[in-house]
């Protein structure tokens, strides 16, 4: 059953692709009634060099992509209206001049004026139209399809870390904002924060620290990412499968319960490195000379060649290329008793890769778990595109120099 968040985002998608073929057939009108001579007794000025009817569906999924990418269908009533209405203008103005130098640019001109002045009505298209669209589609979804109230967690002061974030980890779940009331040296430290002016300083869990536009960019090359390893790489996946399933008897990809986002469940693929029933029993770390690990599995493990097929995982959207590494459930009750904030982490997609491991290596005792938990943390709270390339890149080193496990 889709959820009211869902309906929210369907329902923009929907007003958007209809508003982007109205625009496109008024451009067509505009283009046909002036620059064919129809009306005002002009000319022919421009004559049109490109096939009318397949922007019809081009024109769209261009207009979508420029709005997903700008952060429009993440939360679209989290925002304020005016933000909401210069995000549209902005987008206009993108779209405008991508389809001028894809489309237009191609016209056989005779009138430079009314060569410019197609992009101008384009623009001018694109931002009203979408524009009014988007205005009553938000007022429509605000008043029908509210969004849902935030968890508040209010504790006494007394109240200790243990509880505290098991109320947070226990609210995780819903998908709904995670709010504290802060207690006096959350004040001090300035923790708390002030949304709005009229409304109480609070502790906003959920919060993302980088922009929606950020966000949606991040999704979309993890999208390209798998889509791009999972072709290219189609023939080493099928060789390594061959090795795995020649060399030991047992499945070729290993399922691994571990935990994601908002703190669910999701099974984390690998190409299996270990003796069938290695795992039987309490779940064990593994060191350099683990003897349930198979000799071609230590060579795998070396150069991180099992963690491929997580490429499927981010594909399904269960992970990113960056961002924590995702642990069980069995090691993260352990963590917690000493690290009781781990459920921080839930807010964000887990990775491939982050700063945690590239800086603590294969944590192979609960102390470097902690470690690593404490440099994932940091790079929650400093996220950013060149900081997800920078840790790409360091990844890279530490591949090349065969330094996993």
């Amino acid at each position: 059953m889709l959820t009211d968040y869902r309906k929210q985002q369907i329902l923009f998608i929907l007003t958007d692709i209809i508003s982007s073929l109205l625009v496109w057939l008024c451009f067509l009108l505009f283009r046909w009634l002036v620059y064919d001579g129809r009306v005002f007794g002009v000319e022919t000025v421009l004559i049109p060099a490109f096939d009318f009817y397949r922007p019809l569906l081009l024109y769209p999924a261009g207009c979508l992509a420029v709005y997903y990418l700008s952060g429009y269908y993440l939360h679209p009533l989290h925002r304020r209206l005016t933000h909401d209405m210069l995000t549209t203008v902005t987008s206009a103005a993108v779209i405008a001049l991508g389809a001028f130098f894809v489309i237009i640019i191609d016209d056989r001109v005779e009138n430079y004026h009314r060569y410019l002045g197609s992009l101008v009505v384009l623009f001018v298209l694109q931002a009203g139209i979408s524009g009014i669209m988007r205005l009553a589609v938000t007022l429509f979804t605000r008043r029908h399809l509210p969004e849902p109230p935030p968890v508040i967690i209010d504790l006494p002061e007394e109240t200790g870390e243990q509880e505290l974030f098991a109320r947070i980890r226990e609210a995780y779940p819903t998908g709904r904002d995670i709010v504290v009331k802060p207690r006096v040296k959350d004040l001090l430290t300035g923790a708390a924060r002030i949304r709005d002016l009229r409304g109480e300083a609070m502790i906003r869990i959920t919060d993302q620290h980088m922009s929606n536009a950020e966000l949606c960019i991040k999704r979309a090359f993890d999208v390209a990412a798998a889509v791009t390893t999972l072709l290219l790489l189609s023939p080493l996946y099928a060789g390594v499968a061959l090795i795995v399933r020649l060399t030991s008897k047992g499945p070729v990809i290993y399922r691994q319960e571990r935990v994601g986002l908002h703190g669910l469940p999701f099974h984390i693929l690998k190409f299996r490195t270990m003796y069938i029933d290695a795992e039987a029993g309490i779940p064990q770390l593994t060191d350099n000379k683990d003897p349930r690990v198979t000799p071609v599995g230590h060579l795998l493990r070396k150069y991180r060649i099992d963690e491929l097929p997580q490429m499927w995982n981010v594909l399904c959207g269960h992970m990113s290329v960056v961002g924590p590494r995702p642990e069980r459930p069995y090691f993260i009750r352990q963590i917690e008793q000493r690290a009781p904030y781990y459920c921080l982490l839930y807010k964000i997609r887990p990775g491939l890769t982050s700063w945690g491991p590239i800086k603590v290596g294969y944590a192979d005792t609960i102390g470097k778990m902690v470690d690593r938990l404490n440099y994932d943390i940091a790079y929650m709270e400093n996220m950013s595109l060149v900081l997800d390339l920078k840790i790409m890149f360091y990844t890279v080193g530490v591949i090349l120099a065969g330094k996993g496990k």
